[in-house]
């Protein structure tokens, strides 16, 4: 397993955080396991870089003062418009206790179903939660479409494979993934006002009818 370090600086809660963003800097702050509430401040782009490779299940190692502390990414705060990281929450770990996560999914190969037309792929879990050591958390979890074969094929929880010492923590019978039938798209008859008037037409002189037939007697 590849070894993710990000460099951080210890700072005052809430003091100059707009030089801090200048400087190309995120707040941040550091909690969990061995270590009270810290608050920190890593490079922009080297988070952004640890990011891409970590995710939220991978550990990443903070170098704090010479200080090595394994940590996941908790929680990312970004800015609505521009979509940049504005602050990050660190949850520090013990590597010889196991802990819970959410996995992303990576979805492969290809529906025999879906390709032949006979309905559209439906991604109905996107992570899943499973139990690990930190140091053997996945960064994702493969599941292959290919098995979707039918309508009647579905992939469920239990069908994923999962790495050397992650344990599923999800129920086993949850569905993953299936592909649902194509719905047929009923024609639209075109709006016809004379129609309408030749209807409302037909109604009126009905409801006339028993007053003419009352006049006559």
């Amino acid at each position: 397993m590849t070894m993710i370090t990000l460099e951080a600086q210890a700072r005052i809660a809430g003091k100059a955080l707009g030089l801090l963003k200048k400087s190309g800097k995120i707040p941040a702050v550091v909690y969990g396991t061995g270590i009270s509430a810290t608050t920190i401040s890593v490079d922009a782009v080297s988070f952004k870089k640890a990011l891409k490779e970590a995710g939220e299940s991978t550990t990443v190692t903070l170098l704090i003062d010479g200080k090595k502390i394994p940590t996941l990414i908790q929680e990312v705060v970004f800015e609505p418009i521009a979509h940049k990281p504005m602050h990050v929450d660190f949850y520090a770990v013990d590597m010889n206790k196991t802990i819970e996560v959410s996995v992303p999914i990576e979805w492969g190969g290809e529906s025999a179903a879906v390709k032949a037309g006979l309905g559209s792929l439906v991604k109905v879990m996107h992570e899943i939660q499973v139990e690990a050591l930190p140091a053997d958390l996945p960064h994702e979890l493969h599941v292959d479409i290919s098995t979707l074969v039918t309508l009647d094929d579905q992939i469920h929880a239990k069908d994923i494979v999962l790495p050397k010492g992650v344990t599923l923590k999800a129920n086993a019978d949850d569905v993953v993934a299936l592909v649902a039938a194509q719905k047929e798209e009923k024609e639209e008859v075109p709006f016809d006002p004379n129609a309408v008037l030749v209807e409302e037409k037909g109604k009126k002189e009905d409801a006339d009818a028993p007053a003419e037939e009352a006049k006559q007697e």
